[in-house]
């Protein structure tokens, strides 16, 4: 008796993946939307760091061989996420991307493929990253170990294993 009519064959059917594959970005896309960021933010934030009394302070407190005292230093990185979410939370709440990335064409997503939460990516992928970029020398440390974790085969940065995410080309 063949199978195709033996009533004990367990039932076939062809299975379709439900989670669309799209190529993982590039790291030098990556690269570029990371500095087109940097240089929106710092367009933003320079002024006002200037015109808020910063830059003086900070020059001031340096030819006095001190730092800018830590409340000071948490209170304009505070500003400087604020402004991050202000520029950046509508492309991200839109289409899981920076305005860097909307203009290379890569895009953020979860590990299935969706689209992740405007709150994930704040909260998740961009916070602690801010957090650590105002520690001293652990901001070396991680920040470097948190790069560099792109030349692994799955090229995700420690952001991305934080969040759960990967950067995609965009359709």
């Amino acid at each position: 008796m063949s199978d195709e009519h033996n009533p004990y064959t367990a039932p076939s059917a062809s299975l379709v993946d439900s989670v669309q594959e799209t190529a993982l970005a590039e790291r030098g896309e990556r690269l570029g939307a990371a500095l087109i960021d940097g240089v929106i933010a710092f367009a933003i934030m320079g002024p006002v760091m200037y015109l808020g009394g910063y830059w003086t302070m900070a020059f001031e407190a340096g030819m006095r061989g001190e730092q800018v005292p830590i409340m000071t230093q948490a209170m304009w990185a505070a500003i400087g996420f604020i402004v991050f979410v202000l520029v950046q939370a509508y492309p991200l709440h839109k289409t899981a991307q920076t305005w860097g990335k909307r203009l290379l064409g890569i895009r953020i997503v979860d590990l299935q493929g969706g689209q992740p939460t405007l709150i994930n990516l704040l909260a998740a992928r961009y916070l602690p990253v801010h957090i650590v970029s105002q520690l001293p020398f652990l901001n070396v440390v991680l920040g470097l170990a948190n790069v560099l974790l792109i030349f692994r085969a799955d090229r995700r940065c420690g952001h991305d294993h934080i969040a759960k995410t990967r950067v995609v080309k965009a359709r």
